[in-house]
């Protein structure tokens, strides 16, 4: 049960990273890199909020493992 929590940890932290970037460059903060077609764009909005809600339904579900 140990190993499932810690991968549900990793996967949740990096999705909740990676969607809160997809989220700022769709909406026009993250302007890096410059060359990106994801900037300004409404579909990376959409996507970004959607990869970051999983990873922090990732990491609550994983907290509410026990921790054996």
């Amino acid at each position: 049960m140990r190993f499932v929590r810690r991968a549900l940890m990793i996967v949740g932290a990096i999705l909740a990273v990676v969607g809160l970037f997809w989220l700022g460059q769709g909406m026009g903060i993250i302007r890096w890199p410059a060359s990106s077609v994801m900037i300004d764009q409404y579909l990376w909005v959409v996507t970004g909020s959607v990869t970051g809600a999983l990873g922090l339904l990732l990491l609550l579900i994983a907290r509410r493992l026990p921790r054996r």
